[in-house]
């Protein structure tokens, strides 16, 4: 969706489903690395990045915000996440024996998951860059 013109109005909510579409994919590849993959790189590391991109689609999927301040809102939403989980978080809300809320928030702090959801947030901000380039040149007409 190309951007409004200087001083017109943008709307915040809406649907775009190109960004819906790839959330869901990512949930799903999630899902799939959550179920089916128990490695030492892909399923802790390749998912954290992989997060990042989820919930920057997920956003985007849903509001019409510049690229730049929403990747850089979950690249903070992420880390601030992954700070709780060095407080022990979940085991203070009293949820450290719930599975669900384990996965979904976490347990452990690892300094490297920092590293791998800035790594993602780079994937996606090359990815709008590249996907914005195109249409920001235009050739001289003849």
């Amino acid at each position: 969706m190309p951007n409004p013109a200087p001083g017109a109005q943008r709307r915040l909510w809406r649907l775009d489903p190109r960004y819906l579409a790839a959330a869901l994919v990512l949930f799903l590849v999630e899902v799939c690395i959550a179920l089916f993959v128990h490695d030492a790189w892909l399923r802790p590391r390749g998912g954290d990045v992989l997060v990042v991109i989820f919930l920057y689609a997920l956003v985007r999927g849903f509001r019409d915000l510049p690229v730049v301040p929403t990747a850089l809102g979950v690249l903070a939403f992420s880390f601030a996440v992954e700070f709780l989980q060095y407080l022990h978080f979940v085991d203070r809300l009293g949820l450290g024996r719930s599975r669900v809320a384990r996965v979904v928030l976490g347990s452990s702090f690892e300094w490297l998951d920092l590293l791998c959801y800035t790594l993602g947030i780079v994937v996606v901000l090359l990815y709008e860059w590249k996907r914005q380039a195109p249409r920001q040149q235009s050739l001289p007409s003849v």
